[in-house]
This record gives structure tokens, C-alpha cells and sequence, in this order.
């Protein structure tokens, strides 16, 4: 090569003196040999020749024993940085470094938290640190090449590599060529090094793109074979966080921009919070952000919160990524003149807070590191998270024990709510469930619209509904797939689908007219096809095979609409005719009359001619190959010409291009039209996913009310648990009546294991799913309409928050005293247990007396203390006790008299009038397998500890009683 021999030419030029130096030294010597003279210079040269390959060789395999090191883990990846190269294994100078070297410096410099894929060729590469990252995520090779570690990818698996990278964390960028080589061989810069510069960024909460959404051939989606799309998360939230402090109200106030970048959804919200920070994760738990923005300066509470939330999944690839930014793009000031400059067409401000400002800033400054700014310049669309108007308030910890999004087992969806009723069959109506369960409606008129809607979908053997049904199960994730076109990153799968969709259902409006009864249904199937009519005209453009084979330059059927296009194809169209018409004056010069141009390995318009008649060929001729039987020539004429004609095949592409982004731009006016179009298939999805959970047998359409405060269920029975024992009918069903105005408090008591917490759970999930518009698991119900579903359940402390079991515990029983209302369901078990008896039992009655007297809520509180089963007797108008039914099977007789054993429990799981007077824990200890001496020494000293507590019990009596004949006996003297 060329630095190889530079080095020779210095080698010679200093190894010289020394030859002669050597020679004068030893005349007689060369005098005396049988070489001519100047023979032993040449001898001289060629060994030091020799001596310099054979180091040369073994300084190669020194290297390359050195990247097998490095790809067993013994050696260090080098960073990309000038500073940091004397760490680097090859001891080269720190001037030394090749042009493309520099350029990713360069760009590495820019992009310092990303990892850059730079594309070189047929192959992005990564380098110094970033290769050593990838090669240990991507389990590849990395080796050492020049001054830096690097690893490869082949261009085509781009998108793979780069999810696999996203999904453990990191923030990639992709770096690509921003020159063609035709164009660039015609350049001024024809020596130099490709440009190239950063086309995306791609994290959690922002893959959208082509280079991670590549396009998908129509026929392989209807296939079900292409996953490219489907295999996103349901949900990829990205979340900003903004926090300010009132120091007269001494209120801290948290804003909160949600936006989901690969469906346009942008979401609002602004709130005080307390100490706890509980109304912030209720909103975290239920918007599950893959990905949220904070400031530098968070405050410790909110970053213990999110500490915890982030690793609550073991798995990598489910955590959620917190990006930290400088602090102040969230100060007021910085934020609005963002928010000013990037909404300049917008005169009125004041359609946000103080702390939405604050959020909105640092989120538009971030996205369009993107690209990604434009799904939030309509105002309009969008929506505030959180309303009590709007739907029914489920708190952080309610959703946590309910398990109503994941299960409290592994974290995962089976066993939850969101499990038992999902059934649909695209992403985006996997996404519109999910805000279901979570939001359940407090409209009566709603629920009711969506009930009808469900029992028709069960009732009817409509052609339109079994139609629509069968359209929606082979539909790609069309959300995203219309926000790439919004984004100016569109593919032909989704135009074709809209179309598609269009008129299959515009051809079932007359089925439609005159089959379907529900209001909300005729609503969707008549509005569908007029909203996605627009995509009809702008496929009709397109060509449908280039479209499929990723061809740009063929893309446009009609380029009548396109001068630009129509130019370029008829510069195109002479100069291939002028190559044509040289054939001719070839075909003279080597009298061939039947010659014609061949194309070899993509060289086109090659002179083929036969080694034999070489001497016919002109001397100006350039060869171009040979074989042994012809050789390949291009006469200057075709030189110049083919040159040209590349020139202007590449400047096609790039005009088609240009032109295909100015198409997307009209297309993606029509975005919110589409969007809407796509909620309406969404919601249909939904229902007939209720109607799925319908038929599983024994479920009932409840009667929900709006006026009425009750709870009233024949036969329930618990949704996950019932569907996870199977179709043997294993779980017991309950009845349960409360009643706002009469005995609205049940205190339930009963043995461990009994079935307590699952009975309260029902209930409560049971509610969720009447106000979500679902059929539900019972015999029949009535209900009245919820505000609030309140729960305190379990032991755990948080160790994050910094707080123990009972300060938990008391916590979130202050949320729940200080929200609910007396049109609110509130689920307290076990209050009091994290401290001692005494005050625990004192807790837990002061509590459940204030919810019976003050709040007046419908109430569920299961407790192992028996004094608390007293209210009863004070409140007999609204306190009701319960109790888990059990048999006690006495233990066999002991041989030893001194010898207590402990009880056998059957459990019954049937909820039964009156208090247990016993928990009978020990026959849960004897469930898990404590050894027999440990049992026998427990039961003995419960009988013991009894004896005592029914001593003084009586004892008090007995004075009580004595008392009262005393003070008889001197009120009769």
C-alpha cells in the first residue's frame, strides 16, 4: 500500500550512509570477492528488505493475537476521544489517526451519550467504546482496527440490532453517507471521504423510522408473516416531569406532559402532591412510560419514586429509561421562549399552566433531537390525563392490589384485570384497552351505550359485524404506522390498508343501515369509511410494485403532477438514446454488424469483443475486464456518456425523494382525519374483546345506576382467579349487599387462607368491570355509580421512599381518608397489624368508625381483631359483621396430658353472617410445614395466653357486676 512503501523509500534512505560508510571501510575486502562492484549494496538493501517484512509479519500476528484478547474480554475498549488514546494498545502517536477516524470524532464530539452506528459501505460500524457496548449487547465480535476497537452489522439487519440496543437503554444514532458515488465522482471533493452526518436517534420512546420500522411487502402482512410493525410494545410513553414550590401555600405542584411519539397521543396534566408522592405514581402506574425526562435538580422523594418504579422489572430490556436533562430548560423562563418560538403561530398562551410550561419546553427541545417536534404543533389534540369528571380515580396503591395491569406475582399481565378482558386482535385496540381498565367511566349513558353495543356483538349473527370482525384480524399496528407519515417516515403497507379498509366497509353500509341497533356501533361503521376516503386518491398515485419493492425512481405512476420527475426522465431518456445511436458507429469501426452492448456484474454498455480481434479495437479504447476468451471495452463516447447517465440516475433518486417527502406532506394533513378513523376501529376491537370475556359463561349484564349508592351481587365470583381454576367451577361465588343509606360497613373476620382478600378483591374488580361497560362474573347485580375505588392492602415497606411497613401502611390510609367520598368504595385489610396490638387495634377502630360516621362510604374492612366487630353493636343501622366460613375439626387425643395440639381448619371460602371468634393461625403454620415440636409449643402457649385474657375478661365482669349491686343497694337505701 501506500503508507507501506513510503516507509521503504525512508528505510533506504537512511539505511544508505551506513552501506557506504561500510564499503570505504572494507575496499579490500570487495576488491578481493568474486561480485562486481555495487554488487554488495544491492545484497545489503534486499536483506534489510527481508529483515523488514519478517518483523512486519510478526508485528500483524502481535495484533491480531491482541483483538482475539479483546474479544475474550481481556482488554479494554478505547474510547473515541484524542485524550484517552494513549490507552490504546498500538502506542501510536495521537496525530495518527485515518480521515474516517476523525470524521466519527467529529461526530462522537456532537453525540457523546449516544452510541453511533456509522455506515461504511454495506455495514455500519461501531467504534472505541460504543463498539465494545454493542459488541457485548449485540454478542458480536469486536477487534481492534487502526486506533480504535470496532464491530460491524450488516446494513440490512439494521433494525434489529438497533431495537436490541434501545431495548436495553441506550440512545442510538444512525450515521449515514450523505453522498452517492456517481454524484460525488463528478464533484470537486471526488478524493475526499464521504460525508456523512446523523440522519436519527432512536430510544425507547422513539422508534419511529424506516431504519426501525422497515417496509413490509402488503402480501407478507396478509400473510401474518411481517412482525416488523407488531412485535412494538403496546405502549411507548415518553414522560416529562416539571416540579415547582409555592412557598406561601407551601404546596409543591407537579406538571406532566405524556406524548407517545409513534401515535401522536400527547397527554396533560398538572397537580399538587404530598410527601408521599402517591398522585405522581398513580399516573406513572397507569401511563407505564417506557421512557421519562426530568430535570437535573429533581428533588429526592420524586427520585426515590422513580428509582423504584424503574427497577421494579429484574429484566433489562422492561425498565424504564430516565434521562436526566440540564435544569434550566425547565425553569419558566427558558421553557417559554421555546414553547413562544416553536408555537409562534399561536396568539393566545394561556391555555397552559405554569408547570405544563414547564414540561412543554424541555419536551419539544428534546424531540426535535428527533425529528419527532411535529406531532406536537396541534394544540388541539391535545388531552388532559386526569379529570374526576371523566372517570372513575383508581389510586397507585389500588391499582397495585387490585392487580388490575399486572400481577403482583412476576409483574407480569396474566392473573390481572387487563388480562381477563383483553381480547382484541390489533396494537391499537391493545392500547385503547388498556385506558379502559384503567379509567373506568362514571357516565351512566356510556356505560350503558357500550353494554348494548356488547350485547349485540353476542346476540346478533349480523353480516356487517362478523365482516367488521373479521378486517380487524389481519390489520397491521395502523396508529403508528399514519404518525410515520405524519413524521415524513411513511411506507406503502399502511395507504393500501386505509384504502382497503375504506371500501370493504363503505361496501357493507347498506348491511350496516339496516342490521345493526346499537347506536354507538351504526355511529362507527357509518363514519369509518368517509373519514378514510382521502386515502383513496393518494394510492391511485402511487405504483403498487415499485411501491412493494422499495423502487423510488418508479414510485409515481402519473408524473404529470411532477415536472421535476418528468424533466429528469427525458434527460435521462436522450442521453440513453444518444448511447443507442453510438452502437452504430462501433458497429463501422469493427464491422460488426450484429453487435450489441452487454452488461457484466452492474457495468452496463460494455463492448464485448474477441481476443483474437483485439487488434481491431482502437487504441483509445479503455478495457474495462477480460476473460480468455473476449475482453470489454468503452470508447471514450461511452466513457463521458455512462458517466453522465449515472450523474443522472442518482439526481433522480434524490428529486423522487424530495418529491416523495412534499407527497407525505399532503398526506399528512389528513393525519388527524386518519387518527380519528383509527380510534373508531380501536373501540370496535374493544367491544367485541368484551364480547370474548362475555362468553365464558355465567357472566351477566349488571344494572348500573346512576342515583343509587350500592353494591349489590348474586354469585360473584373473582374474574382472574375463576378463569385461571379453569372451567371445574372450583371457586365458591358470594353475595354481597351494601347499601349507602342502610348497612353500607362490613367488617369481615375469619381464619388465615380463608378466602378474605380475594372476596374483597372480587367485588371491587367486579365494580371496575360494570363502569368499563363489561359483562361481569355473578349471577346478577345492581350497582350504583363509583367515583372512587380506595384500597389499603398487604405488608410491604419501601425502601426507596424510605419508610417502613407501618409508616406505608398509614400512609396511603391518609390518601384514602382524605379522597374518598361517600359515593367511593373503600377496601381496608388488616389496618393496625405493622405495630403493637394495642395501638393497632386503637388505629384500626378510630379509622373504620371515622369511614362509618364521617365519610360514609361503602366499605369492606377485614381485620383478626375482635374487638373491632363491637361496631356492630354500636352502629346497627350501618355495620354488618361477616365472617369466612370454616369447619374445626378437633386434634387427636396426646398421649401426654400436658401436650396442647393445634386445630384442623377445612376452609369453606363461603361468606357467612357474624364474627369468628378465632384466626386459627396456627393451622396455617402447620400448612407450612413448621416443624411439630414448634407447633406444639405455639398451641400450648396460645392456650395459655387465652387462659389469661379470659381470666381477666371474667374477672372484670365479676366487678362490674359487684359494682352495679352496689350502687342498687344505696340507691334503693
Amino acid at each position: 500500500c501506500f503508507s507501506t512503501m513510503e516507509k521503504l523509500k525512508g528505510f533506504n534512505l537512511t539505511a544508505e550512509p551506513s552501506v557506504r560508510h561500510r564499503d570505504t571501510q572494507s575496499d579490500s575486502r570487495r576488491t578481493a570477492g568474486p561480485c562486481r562492484k555495487g554488487a554488495p549494496e544491492v545484497w545489503l538493501k534486499l536483506s534489510f528488505l527481508v529483515i523488514y517484512f519478517f518483523f512486519f509479519f510478526f508485528y500483524k500476528l502481535f495484533l491480531s493475537k491482541f483483538a482475539k484478547t479483546e474479544r475474550t474480554g481481556g482488554g479494554k475498549a478505547v474510547n473515541l476521544s484524542p485524550q484517552s488514546d494513549v490507552s490504546a494498545p498500538s502506542r501510536r502517536s495521537k496525530s495518527i489517526y485515518t480521515p474516517l477516524e476523525q470524521q466519527v470524532m467529529q461526530l462522537k464530539e456532537k453525540h457523546k451519550d449516544a452510541l453511533l452506528a456509522v455506515e461504511c459501505g454495506y455495514k455500519y460500524r461501531f467504534f472505541g467504546e460504543d463498539a465494545a457496548i454493542a459488541a457485548k449487547e449485540l454478542n458480536i465480535v469486536c477487534h481492534l482496527d487502526h486506533n480504535f476497537m470496532t464491530c460491524s452489522i450488516p446494513t440490512h439487519r439494521l433494525f434489529v440490532h438497533v431495537r436490541r440496543l434501545v431495548s436495553h437503554g441506550h440512545k442510538v444514532g444512525v450515521v449515514k453517507q450523505t453522498e452517492t458515488s456517481a454524484i460525488k465522482a463528478s464533484g470537486a471533493n471526488r478524493n475526499a471521504l464521504f460525508t456523512r452526518q446523523l440522519s436519527a436517534l432512536y430510544t425507547k420512546s422513539t422508534l419511529v423510522g424506516e431504519d426501525v420500522n422497515p417496509v413490509c411487502k402488503l402480501q407478507d402482512v396478509e400473510e401474518g408473516v411481517c412482525g416488523d410493525v407488531v412485535l412494538d410494545p403496546p405502549d411507548s410513553f415518553l414522560l416529562c416531569i416539571s416540579e415547582s414550590w409555592n412557598k406561601l401555600k407551601k404546596e409543591l405542584t407537579i406538571g406532566l406532559v405524556v406524548i407517545q411519539p409513534s401515535t401522536g397521543d400527547v397527554l396533560l396534566d398538572c397537580f399538587p402532591d404530598g410527601e408521599s408522592r402517591s398522585e405522581l405514581e398513580a399516573r406513572v402506574l397507569k401511563i407505564s412510560p417506557v421512557e421519562i425526562l426530568v430535570p437535573s435538580d429533581l428533588s429526592e422523594q420524586t427520585h426515590r419514586l422513580l428509582q423504584s418504579i424503574s427497577n421494579a422489572s429484574s429484566q433489562a430490556d422492561d425498565r424504564v429509561r430516565v434521562e436526566r436533562r440540564d435544569g434550566a430548560q425547565f425553569e419558566f423562563t427558558s421553557a417559554m421562549n421555546t414553547v413562544t418560538d416553536f408555537y409562534c403561530h399561536t396568539q393566545e398562551k394561556g391555555w397552559m399552566g405554569e408547570s405544563l410550561i414547564c414540561c412543554l419546553g424541555p419536551l419539544i427541545q428534546y424531540l426535535q433531537e428527533f425529528n419527532l417536534e411535529r406531532v406536537l404543533s396541534s394544540e388541539s389534540s391535545f388531552l388532559h390525563l386526569s379529570c374526576k369528571s371523566e372517570g372513575m380515580m383508581l389510586s397507585a396503591a389500588t391499582l397495585r392490589n387490585l392487580e388490575v395491569l399486572n400481577n403482583q406475582t412476576d409483574g407480569g399481565m396474566k392473573g390481572s384485570l387487563l388480562w381477563v378482558l383483553d381480547h382484541t386482535c390489533t396494537p391499537f385496540g391493545k392500547r385503547l384497552m388498556r385506558k379502559w381498565v384503567s379509567h373506568p367511566l362514571t357516565n351512566p349513558q356510556s356505560i350503558t351505550e357500550r353494554q348494548d353495543a356488547v350485547q349485540e356483538i353476542l346476540e346478533s349473527d349480523s353480516l356487517a359485524i362478523n365482516s367488521t370482525r373479521s378486517l380487524l384480524s389481519h390489520l397491521p399496528d395502523l396508529e403508528r404506522g399514519i404518525c410515520s407519515i405524519y413524521h415524513k417516515k411513511q411506507f406503502y403497507l399502511i395507504s393500501s390498508c386505509l384504502s382497503r379498509l375504506g371500501r370493504e366497509l363503505e361496501a357493507l353500509l347498506p348491511a350496516i343501515n339496516s342490521q345493526i341497533r346499537s347506536a354507538l356501533l351504526r355511529g362507527f361503521l357509518l363514519d369509518t369509511p368517509e373519514l378514510l376516503a382521502p386515502a383513496h386518491n393518494f394510492l391511485k398515485v402511487l405504483s403498487e410494485s415499485a411501491a412493494k419493492s422499495g423502487n423510488k425512481t418508479e414510485l409515481f405512476s402519473d408524473l404529470s403532477g411532477f415536472p421535476v420527475l418528468q424533466e429528469r426522465r427525458e434527460q435521462i431518456q436522450t442521453v440513453l438514446n444518444e448511447i443507442q445511436h453510438h452502437r452504430k458507429e462501433i458497429r463501422l469501426t469493427l464491422k460488426a454488424p450484429t453487435l450489441d452492448y452487454t452488461a457484466v456484474s452492474g457495468q452496463e454498455f460494455l463492448i464485448e469483443v474477441k481476443n483474437s480481434l483485439s487488434s481491431t479495437v482502437p487504441p483509445n479504447w479503455i478495457k474495462i475486464s477480460s476473460t480468455k476468451a473476449v475482453s470489454r471495452y468503452h470508447s471514450p463516447f461511452l466513457v463521458e456518456r455512462y458517466k453522465k447517465l449515472l450523474q443522472l440516475r442518482e439526481q433522480l433518486l434524490l428529486d423522487c425523494q424530495r418529491e416523495w417527502i412534499n407527497f407525505l406532506d399532503q398526506f399528512g394533513e389528513h393525519y388527524h382525519t386518519m387518527k380519528r378513523a383509527i380510534s373508531h376501529l380501536a373501540t370496535m376491537d374493544c367491544l367485541f374483546s368484551l364480547a370474548e370475556v362475555a362468553k365464558q359463561g355465567d357472566y351477566c349484564r349488571p344494572d348500573v345506576h346512576e342515583n343509587l349508592r350500592q353494591i349489590i351481587i348474586r354469585d360473584g365470583r373473582h374474574p382472574a382467579i375463576d378463569l385461571l381454576m379453569g372451567e371445574h367451577n372450583q371457586y365458591v361465588p358470594n353475595h354481597t349487599e351494601l347499601q349507602g343509606d342502610g348497612r353500607r360497613t362490613m367488617i369481615i373476620t375469619g381464619p388465615n387462607m380463608g378466602g378474605k382478600s380475594s372476596y374483597i378483591r372480587q367485588v371491587a374488580l367486579i365494580c371496575v368491570m360494570a363502569q368499563i361497560g363489561s359483562y361481569i362474573p355473578a349471577s346478577e347485580a345492581y350497582l350504583g355509580i363509583l367515583d372512587g375505588i380506595f384500597t389499603r392492602m398487604g405488608a410491604s415497606d419501601n425502601i426507596y421512599k424510605g419508610r417502613s411497613t407501618f409508616m406505608e401502611e398509614l400512609s396511603e390510609t391518609s390518601e384514602i381518608i382524605s379522597r374518598a367520598t361517600d359515593r367511593s368504595l373503600v377496601i381496608l385489610d388488616e389496618l393496625g397489624r405493622g405495630t403493637s396490638t394495642h395501638d393497632g387495634i386503637a388505629i384500626a377502630y378510630a379509622t373504620l368508625e371515622h369511614f362509618i360516621r364521617v365519610v360514609k362510604a361503602l366499605t369492606l374492612f377485614v381485620t383478626h381483631y375482635p374487638p373491632l366487630c363491637e361496631l356492630e353493636r354500636v352502629y346497627p343501622e350501618h355495620v354488618s359483621n361477616y365472617h369466612m366460613a370454616f369447619l374445626l375439626n378437633e386434634p387427636d387425643i396426646a398421649t401426654d396430658a400436658d401436650e396442647v395440639q393445634p386445630e384442623f381448619v377445612t376452609f369453606l371460602y363461603r361468606l357467612t353472617a357474624g364474627a369468628a371468634g378465632r384466626s386459627y393461625g396456627l393451622n396455617v403454620a402447620r400448612l407450612a410445614d413448621i416443624p411439630d415440636p414448634v407447633l406444639h409449643t405455639a398451641a400450648h402457649k396460645a392456650q395459655e395466653l387465652e387462659n389469661t385474657v379470659n381470666a381477666k375478661r371474667y374477672k372484670n365482669v365479676a366487678i362490674l357486676l359487684e359494682n352495679q349491686t352496689v350502687f342498687r343497694l344505696s340507691f334503693a337505701t
